[in-house]
């Protein structure tokens, strides 16, 4: 293996260095321990569930599946495995797990199956069960767990006894207690039910595909085999439709009366000690959102919040919820940022709120300051976290773990405070990548976008102009530019086969307020390629090293799709592009996301014709390369073969590589990752003379 190699084959062994990040931290409210998933090396792609005493820092396995499943082979249900794609999930083992109200009961599915385990007794055990399962959940008492299976939501005791179905789908095409797509995919609502404080009953989910299209995603690296059957809402088609109803583990229902009609997309739902359950509930236009509290008695609905906004509301994570004094949590966006509002009273200040990580008494929160590439921790007026970079935090009692992300360290250094001050540490096994990442971070052009420079390692400024690889996302839900150094691993390796690498956030990236965020409405095509011009130009202007005459750019998702867009619309700019997984006709994408930013396509046609890449297929006079994943449920490969057959039809020639087996997540075996990017190395090369 070479050192030019190795870097690639080592980045997929350990899943991007991230392979031994302890994360999911459940903390013991009486705060003598916690446990997290962590994988036991950083070449182990299987998660452990440990636990952590935190009186002495030791730590030990609770849930182990090679002990659990006496050394054999996963094998997932085809349910674990569309969670597991939706939530962007590549390893193995134990990958989620839920706790009672105080964390001792915990349960989790291995290979379908259940299993509880004991976090004072230390004892983990399989709970006979209907299989396969999904999302087991304890209720707060620990008394009993919740779970998925065949459709229907699923009550067994701790003990093995008492199996029964308290919710079951109404007919054909129907599910009790899982979340359909779109609210996976983007809302963030992994779920579809939620245990009442006192464990007696849940709020459940029923969701109705019967009305959803049905796509096919075949293997045709593998004829016989079947294709999988997809639920998939397009754009202007039937969305599943969503009821909730309060099931007693005695056989009771309830149904909840919620206007299903004119606000049909069930964002979250909340249901703790502080209050009434609550649920978060929008228009299909997205430009209202409701926050409701329901009677659990009699199902009525009372709205008690409402926001409007003349494009879209912002789904923000955490919110809504209750504290326990019973006061509303909440966000809103107003004067220029995301503020966090209790009760009546705004707490953040001039901060820009990224999510709510727990409520309690107050609220511990993320935001950023006026630097949206540091994400910090904050409680009431105090910020928990000290160093520059990026931090997420879990809470429980007077414990807080605090996890951070820098430029100046790889790996997070995951921290236990009690009381504001720190009195542990929970380790992180990652390997450390063999690469010297030197990003400079800089704020470029009239919009103040933020954007990152990589050279090639030992580059002298002024030893000549170097061709330059432009290497976004570029769009909403995803932000590039950040105090990590992580983030910047593969650019960095891209920089050191020659390139000037440069990464840009631009308008509709996270991190810069709602006016930012809204500022691709109805344009997002435009207004995004307009910023990666402004931010290249406005760095090549302070950085003479870096050559306007050879321009790349390659990106993945929204980052094929404005690759694509770029050479495309502006080639007197881009002189190559690889795409990525690109969306290329908005009309096959998914309704939440695509609806929020272009509208209806039968109201607003047009928009979808200027945001869409088919009908630019004649414009093509640079070097493209087009890669898609064929099992690609998300982003599904039509899109990639529409715009291959249009730019055939105009006798635009282009290179098509497809993926089988590949879904929206890149190659990760050893050599086929490494492949995959040498690959690309070559051909970006030899489109720009390099």
């Amino acid at each position: 293996m070479t050192s030019e190699t190795s870097f690639l084959r080592l980045q997929a062994r350990t899943q991007r260095f991230t392979l031994g990040t302890p994360r999911e931290f459940r903390i013991a409210p009486d705060g003598s321990h916690l446990l997290f998933l962590r994988a036991a090396s950083g070449e182990d792609r299987t998660h452990v569930l440990w636990k952590q005493d935190l009186a002495t820092g030791g730590e030990s396995r609770l849930g182990d599946p090679d002990t659990l499943l006496g050394g054999g082979a996963e094998e997932l249900p085809a349910e674990e495995r569309a969670r597991r794609e939706r939530t962007r999930e590549q390893g193995g083992g134990v990958t989620a797990n839920a706790t009672d109200a105080a964390v001792r009961v915990a349960a989790f599915a291995l290979s379908g199956r259940l299993f509880v385990a004991d976090a004072l007794s230390g004892e983990a055990r399989e709970v006979a069960t209907v299989t396969p399962i999904i999302d087991p959940r304890p209720d707060p008492t620990g008394t009993r767990v919740a779970y998925v299976a065949e459709g229907a939501l699923r009550v067994v005791n701790v003990d093995g006894t008492d199996d029964r179905a308290v919710a079951t789908p109404d007919g054909a095409d129907r599910t009790a207690g899982l979340a359909e797509f779109v609210a996976a995919e983007e809302m963030g609502r992994s779920r579809g039910y939620w245990w009442s404080p006192d464990g007696t009953r849940l709020l459940v989910a029923h969701v109705d595909n019967s009305d959803v299209q049905r796509w096919y995603i075949a293997d045709p690296a593998n004829p016989g085999a079947e294709p999988n059957v997809v639920a998939y809402p397009a754009a202007g088609t039937p969305n599943s439709k969503v009821a909730l109803a309060v099931h007693g583990v005695d056989g009771s229902r309830v149904d909840v009366d919620w206007d299903g009609v004119d606000l049909p997309y069930l964002v979250t739902a909340h249901w703790s000690t502080g209050g009434r359950p609550l649920i978060a509930v929008q228009s299909r236009d997205q430009r209202t959102l409701e926050i409701r509290a329901l009677d659990p008695d009699t199902g009525a609905t009372e709205v008690l919040h409402t926001d409007t906004d003349e494009h879209w509301v912002e789904i923000q994570p955490g919110v809504p919820a209750w504290t326990t004094g019973g006061e509303l949590v909440r966000t809103e966006a107003r004067d220029g940022r995301y503020r966090l509002v209790v009760g009546d009273t705004v707490v953040s200040g001039d901060l820009q709120v990224r999510a709510v990580l727990d409520v309690a008494d107050d609220v511990l929160y993320s935001a950023s300051a006026d630097d949206p590439t540091q994400v910090h921790v904050h409680l009431g007026d105090q910020r928990l976290s000290t160093v520059d970079g990026v931090h997420t935090a879990a809470r429980a009692g007077d414990v807080v773990v605090l996890s951070s992300w820098s430029l100046d360290w790889f790996g997070p250094r995951v921290t236990v405070l009690r009381g504001g001050e720190q009195v542990g540490e929970v380790a992180a096994l990652n390997v450390e990548p063999p690469l010297a990442v030197n990003a400079r971070l800089l704020t470029v052009g009239e919009r103040g976008l933020r954007a990152a420079l990589l050279y090639p390692t030992g580059h002298v400024p002024g030893s000549g102009p170097l061709p330059v690889l432009m290497d976004p996302y570029g769009g909403p839900h995803a932000q590039r530019v950040l105090s990590t150094r992580g983030t910047f691993l593969t650019s960095q390796w891209l920089a050191d086969q020659g390139f000037a690498v440069i990464v840009a956030d631009g308008r509709g990236t996270p991190g810069r307020g709602p006016e930012w965020d809204r500022a691709i409405a109805g344009d997002p095509a435009e207004v995004t390629l307009a910023d990666q011009i402004d931010a290249l130009r406005a760095v090549a202007a302070e950085h003479p090293d870096v050559d306007l005459t050879r321009v790349a750019i390659r990106g993945w998702s929204y980052g094929g799709y404005l690759s694509a867009l770029a050479v495309l619309r502006a080639p007197e700019v881009f002189h190559a592009a690889i795409a990525g997984a690109p969306v290329t006709d908005w009309s096959l994408y998914d309704t939440h996301y695509t609806e929020r930013y272009l509208g209806h396509p039968e109201t607003n046609p047009d928009a979808y014709r200027r945001n869409s890449l088919i009908d630019d297929a004649p414009k093509l006079d640079r070097p493209l390369l087009i890669i898609h994943g064929l099992a690609d449920d998300n982003v599904v490969v039509a899109h990639a073969l529409r715009l291959s057959s249009a730019l055939t039809a105009a006798g635009r020639p282009h290179a098509l590589l497809p993926l089988p087996g590949v879904t929206h997540m890149t190659p990760q075996t050893d050599d086929v990752a490494e492949n995959f990017m040498l690959l690309q190395v070559r051909w970006l090369k030899s489109a720009l003379g390099a």
